[in-house]
């Protein structure tokens, strides 16, 4: 018979869900329910590696990184519709909340969806921000860290060089979030990384530890700035480094969008049917030594005469050399006064996009003072120290060339990439969406007291200010995505329970009633927990939290079926009699539930549905009696919480 089950109450475990991916593909090494190391090496044979010395990238405090990684979060996201723009609209995100927590709960709806990331994570300066110092419970420190539980004593480390784990904090700090962000990237997806030579070294060596050294694809060098910094003690930096990765070898080939600049050398002076195009050299790095079979003499249709070059190869045989003469492509000069022919290469014929180079100058990508500028012309001076430049960003989502692309940033800073977003959307008429990720780290600004704060009025002023620039113009036929929503991370509506029975010690003289205060200790957290969810908790808060854990994303559509005026983000639950019933869609999964709230569901009510058996159906367990459960279970896939 159908049972009812409980819902998803905590992000999934990222190391259950990796066992599982295992026991799917070698199943002969489980032995009661657990991996035989000694069965996995044999599986592996020649590739397992059994040497007693072998290469490995390690530091202080790894363990701990990891198990912090495999910890599920007990947090939720909730919405906060006062500080968003067109809330039940746009499918743009921006999250204040610590991100590793944050990526944790989007680990599951939004696994394998992100076209690219791009962060610009602390730079390790030893002042900057590294991580809250409670490595055990990070949901907790947060907490405290933005006022919603008492605190004691600074919670943000600056990581003095001077405190003997200065590359190990931060490689702790940045080892979880990015082992889960690749699991959030699609697989022909890449990840951009912002970060000065501090801690390069160390970031490619944990880059080919997560993402594998074989998906490395280039560590480019930004001209961030072309003028020196004269207060520097040794030497100015006038460069930056980005680091790209793949996520796996899916991703066979980049280009880089064609420009004006690019296709400015081609031109037609002999006006040749296939149109313009630019000339090649026709001569061989290597000599003739080297490569004898491409040596032989070509003949100048101009003079007559047989020329051949004195050191060096030609680039092709004789065979292609008669072919390229025959389809005029050899070019000696307008008068024919070449020495040695050039290839010419015709627009037409070349593949969309440029090969990429590793150095980004800066007439290209734009400065540091470019984004400063930016930043200034919204939000006022000295608000955001060193912002990146939208320009930088537009770089990068241009070589992913998908408009509907997901771009992800857990370090978002002042939100240069919702900008850059928004800006690429109307330039080229693309439906990229953003999903920011920022902890509200204290500014000292009294107008912007969290960097949260700075990004989410930025992106509200660059919207305010591309509206401004419509007005008048005739509607698009694809409307604009100008806006975003906001959510918080917060404890989980669910109530969490307590296995230490705090405050409960033993008493020797009195084993028996030790015994009775543990059991009625027990049977108080069992009547807590009769209804699982805190008291005044919000409808909508708890249906995102239910979506989000069920590995549904945060634009869902919610539909009231009740009939009742009242939004539901305004009715609070608490023991009062609600009928509340929704229909919960996502539209990117096409996939969707059902859920009441009420404090009771009856049969009749849910009647209409016309609930089917691969359909779901959420409600508070409290709310089903014996025989509504039973008939439920028959009808759909009923979850409980």
């Amino acid at each position: 018979m159908p049972k009812k089950q409980p819902i998803s109450k905590q992000t999934p475990s990222i190391t259950e869900e990796q066992l599982a991916m295992l026991r799917e593909l070698m199943p002969q090494v489980f032995s009661e329910g657990k991996v035989d190391f000694d069965k996995l090496r044999a599986a592996l044979g020649d590739f397992g590696d059994e040497r007693p010395e072998r290469y490995s990238f390690s530091w202080a405090g790894k363990r701990d990184a990891i198990r912090i990684l495999q910890t599920p979060s007990r947090a939720t996201l909730v919405p906060a519709r006062k500080e968003s723009v067109d809330f039940d609209k746009t499918q743009n995100l921006f999250i204040e909340g610590d991100n590793l927590e944050a990526l944790k709960l989007l680990y599951k709806p939004y696994f394998g969806q992100v076209k690219m990331i791009y962060i610009d994570p602390p730079y390790n300066t030893g002042n900057d921000f590294v991580y809250p110092d409670n490595f055990a419970d990070p949901l907790d420190t947060y907490l405290k860290l933005t006022g919603q539980k008492d605190s004691e004593g600074n919670l943000l480390t600056s990581n003095a060089e001077t405190g003997g784990r200065y590359h190990s904090a931060w490689l702790s700090m940045m080892y979880p979030r990015l082992f889960l962000a690749r699991q959030l990237l699609d697989e022909d997806g890449l990840i951009f990384i912002s970060i000065d030579d501090k801690e390069l070294h160390n970031l490619r060596l944990l880059m080919n530890e997560i993402f594998g050294e074989e998906n490395f694809i280039a560590n480019i060098t930004w001209e961030k700035r072309y003028t020196r910094n004269n207060d520097a003690k040794l030497m100015a930096s006038v460069i930056d480094y980005v680091m790209v990765y793949r996520k796996s070898e899916a991703l066979i080939k980049i280009r880089e969008a064609r420009n004006e600049k690019s296709d400015s050398i081609y031109s037609n002076p002999d006006n040749d049917p296939r149109g313009v195009w630019t000339s090649v050299s026709y001569v061989s790095q290597r000599t003739k030594s080297q490569r004898p079979n491409l040596s032989y003499k070509i003949k100048n249709p101009f003079t007559g005469k047989f020329t051949e070059h004195p050191t060096s190869a030609w680039k092709y045989s004789k065979e292609q050399n008669e072919l390229h003469a025959k389809e005029n492509r050899l070019f000696w000069g307008a008068d024919g006064s070449y020495q040695f022919p050039r290839l010419k290469r015709f627009l037409s014929e070349l593949e969309d996009g440029l090969v990429l180079v590793n150095l980004w100058n800066y007439k290209e990508t734009g400065t540091v003072d470019d984004g400063t500028k930016e930043v200034d012309a919204l939000l006022g001076k000295d608000v955001f120290d060193y912002p990146k430049p939208a320009s930088l960003l537009k770089r990068m989502m241009k070589i992913i060339q998908d408009e509907d692309a997901i771009v992800l940033d857990f370090f978002s800073g002042s939100a240069t990439t919702a900008q850059a977003v928004l800006e690429l959307n109307r330039e080229d008429g693309g439906n990229r969406k953003f999903i920011l990720v920022q902890l509200p780290e204290p500014t000292g600004n009294k107008e912007f007291p969290t960097i949260a704060e700075i990004g989410k009025e930025r992106i509200r002023r660059v919207i305010k200010k591309m509206k401004k620039e419509r007005e008048g113009q005739l509607k698009l036929d694809k409307p604009e995505d100008l806006g975003f929503k906001v959510f918080k991370l917060r404890e989980s509506n669910y109530k969490q329970w307590d296995g230490n029975l705090t405050g409960l010690t033993e008493k020797k003289s009195d084993k028996k009633s030790s015994t009775e205060d543990l059991s009625g200790l027990y049977a108080k957290q069992m009547e807590m927990l009769a209804d699982p969810l805190v008291k005044g908790w919000k409808e909508e808060d708890v249906i995102y939290e239910v979506a989000l854990k069920e590995g549904y994303g945060l634009n869902i559509t919610v539909e009231d079926l009740t009939g009742l005026t009242e939004k539901p983000s305004n009715r609070k639950g608490s023991g009062a009699d609600l009928s509340g019933l929704y229909h919960v869609t996502d539209p990117d999964k096409e996939q969707g539930f059902y859920i009441s709230l009420a404090d009771k569901v009856k049969l009749k009510d849910v009647k209409p549905l016309e609930l089917k058996k691969d359909g779901l159906f959420i409600c508070r367990d409290i709310a089903l009696d014996d025989e509504t459960a039973a008939n439920l279970s028959l009808q759909c896939r009923l979850k409980t919480i």
